[in-house]
């Protein structure tokens, strides 16, 4: 049974992964786990500009790893599904084009660090998150741990990680959680125009940016030729030579990623 749906928009420039088991507030089994590492490789070689990472309902983006199916595994079994849950993860957040998760409703402990994963953080005011992993006898394990101190500092993520508690929208936001906190109907069309704000833009510069921001706790000289490495490749660019020519035609340039 598929549980993750893949649409394109915007003439293939942006995609679009729903995750479907509303029954569960779409918590992942070993199945959907399976089937969003498939579809974030087969992005991950593809040329799209931006990725959204939604639900197919709004009471709920994710609530995590699904209990009722770890019941009764053994230690073997356990370790098993969790290195797929793993890749899972990685498979997100190592996609080279910018990501947005649009957030609605419940995201739990998995289902919040797959927020974590994305870029960036489109949330509706019925939000609820919260990495609840010690409540129920772990720690978080795709992630939040340290994801969530670079999101919002240190001191106010160990208080959410020690106690494990649901935070609601307007707090998670005046921390700066999200990039932005929107009414919930509205959430999906907010983080559509986003992304086509962002796939409008030069997809090698775009890329290139998103690839040195990540390097930020680097050493000042590694993170700053890594910077200068990353422009190099990108000048060398037909997108460049088109930027240029919009600029001096006095149009918008339209950027194809060569």
């Amino acid at each position: 049974m598929k549980t993750v749906h893949l649409d394109y928009m915007h003439y293939q420039q942006i995609a679009v992964v729903t995750l479907d088991r509303p029954a569960v507030r779409h918590a992942f089994n070993t199945a959907m786990a399976e089937q969003l590492v498939t579809i974030l490789t087969q992005l991950k070689n593809e040329p799209v500009r931006v990725v959204i990472l939604t639900s197919s309902t709004q009471d709920a983006f994710c609530s995590g790893a699904d209990l009722k199916e770890r019941q009764g595994m053994t230690d073997e079994e356990w370790k098993e599904q969790h290195l797929l849950f793993e890749q899972m993860f990685q498979a997100l957040a190592d996609l080279p084009c910018p990501t947005i998760a649009a957030v609605t409703g419940y995201a739990l402990a998995g289902g919040f660090e797959l927020a974590l994963n994305a870029d960036l953080i489109i949330a509706g005011d019925n939000v609820k998150i919260g990495l609840t992993e010690v409540t129920r006898g772990i720690m978080p394990g795709g992630g939040g741990a340290w994801l969530l101190p670079k999101r919002i500092g240190q001191h106010i993520a160990r208080e959410w990680l020690y106690t494990g508690r649901i935070i609601e929208a307007p707090e998670a936001h005046q921390v700066g959680l999200f990039n932005r906190l929107v009414p919930t109907e509205e959430v999906m069309s907010v983080a559509i125009q986003l992304a086509e704000t962002i796939a409008a833009n030069a997809p090698l510069g775009v890329r290139g940016v998103k690839k040195v921001s990540a390097a930020y706790t680097l050493p000042v000289e590694e993170a700053f030729q890594l910077e200068i490495d990353t422009y190099n490749t990108v000048i060398t660019s037909e997108d460049r030579l088109e930027g240029i020519r919009a600029f001096n035609e006095k149009r918008k340039p339209i950027f194809e990623g060569k």
